[in-house]
């Protein structure tokens, strides 16, 4: 097990995607899994989004918002 999370760790950005129809990881557990994760670091900085009708994969949709949190969260590359 590892220590608690300090210093600048708890201020970290999380996206956590999940499919609505995932057979191989139910959408519970990536609720249960993103509410412990707000224990951990500041729940501000924790988004959960779930995608309709999408199973143990990705998507368009899916893809668009990672780009998006990546463009939002990484400096550029020059």
């Amino acid at each position: 097990s590892q220590g608690p999370i300090s210093g600048v760790n708890k201020d970290i950005a999380v996206l956590q995607c999940h499919g609505d129809c995932d057979p191989l990881v139910p959408v519970m557990f990536g609720s249960l899994t993103v509410e412990r994760l707000k224990t951990m670091i500041n729940p501000a900085n924790v988004t959960f989004k779930t995608y309709s009708g999408m199973m143990h994969s990705s998507s368009l949709e899916e893809m668009m918002d990672v780009k998006q949190f990546i463009d939002k969260h990484l400096p550029p590359i020059d």
